[in-house]
């Protein structure tokens, strides 16, 4: 799907407020060689109460967490960090938007030892729509399982979103993308469902619903957190276990979670119809409080919700 990345007026780099077209890095900055990156991705939501980041808290603190695995912290205090996400919005005069913060090894020299080149950051926004389509949503999406798997343990560590492990996802995605599908979903070096190339995945049988453990190369989701906390509220047992590959095909709901993808039903996997082809009522019921939550619609969730003007 080609979605051109539309220009905002300012980026944030380093403490400070650049032009789009001049938001620029080194050739030989290190992550160009090696990607050494580390980064996030996190709407804002226009609601009934005003724009509102979408749990910006256990966002930035997994972009840290991912930072410290790989002994890149920035020296900018979380809360700092934060704050200049708001304030790269409403810069931008924004209501609305994806939101990248990205750390990353800067110019100095070149070679496999990172540590003499600084650590520098930037936040970007931009609008951004469904990222499966907005037909996803409702219809469902075709995906197959990916002859690429994901990295094993002790490789790299899958519990950081960084920018190296997306080479991976890139691989997933391609192949789906060329041979007529929208998505791939990966297996992990045990030959069990881990997830999608950016996406978390959720199972459901006999109304019990089932996701991949931690352990099985699978980031640690932000939505895949939220819809856990709100199946749970809904009556519904969630269980975290290795699924194994025919699973998907017998399952009677199968969707994806993610903050770009947010719940995106699957309606086939390999040409093998899931349930009845579309989105079933249980992830209908989960899209519908998990929209009213980015709405600011259910009072004992809105501690998720940052507004962006306090006033």
């Amino acid at each position: 799907m080609n979605m051109p990345i539309p220009k905002s007026d300012k980026i944030w780099m380093d403490g400070e407020f650049v032009d789009w077209d001049d938001a620029k890095i080194h050739v030989c900055a290190h992550v160009v060689h090696y990607g050494t990156c580390v980064f996030e991705g996190i709407r804002c939501y226009n609601t009934e109460k005003g724009p509102a980041i979408f749990r910006l808290e256990p966002h930035i603190k997994r972009l840290y967490n991912s930072a410290k695995m790989y002994r890149m912290e920035p020296e900018m205090p979380r809360e700092e960090f934060m704050e200049a996400c708001f304030e790269t919005i409403r810069t931008n005069g924004m209501k609305e938007c994806y939101i990248r913060p990205v750390v990353y090894r800067g110019y100095n020299e070149l070679g496999v030892n990172p540590f003499n080149n600084p650590i520098n950051a930037f936040i970007v926004v931009w609008e951004w729509g469904k990222y499966l389509g907005p037909e996803a949503l409702e219809q469902g999406v075709d995906v197959m399982v990916s002859t690429w798997d994901r990295i094993a343990p002790n490789t790299f560590p899958a519990l950081a979103k960084t920018g190296a492990n997306y080479m991976n996802s890139q691989l997933i995605k391609m192949e789906a993308i060329k041979n007529g599908y929208v998505e791939g979903i990966a297996l992990d070096s045990g030959g069990y469902v881990s997830e999608g190339s950016g996406e978390n995945i959720f199972l459901i049988e006999d109304e019990t619903i089932f996701t991949p453990p931690l352990g099985a190369s699978v980031l640690p989701g932000i939505t895949r957190n939220t819809v856990i906390d709100l199946a749970r509220d809904l009556g519904y047992e969630v269980i975290e276990k290795l699924i194994p590959r025919e699973m998907l095909y017998i399952a009677d709901e199968v969707f994806f979670t993610g903050t770009a993808a947010e719940i995106s039903p699957i309606r086939s996997v390999d040409k093998i119809q899931v349930g009845e082809g579309k989105r079933g009522p249980i992830t209908k019921k989960l899209q519908d409080i998990f929209f009213k939550v980015l709405n600011a619609e259910v009072e004992e969730r809105m501690e998720w919700l940052d507004f962006v003007y306090k006033d």
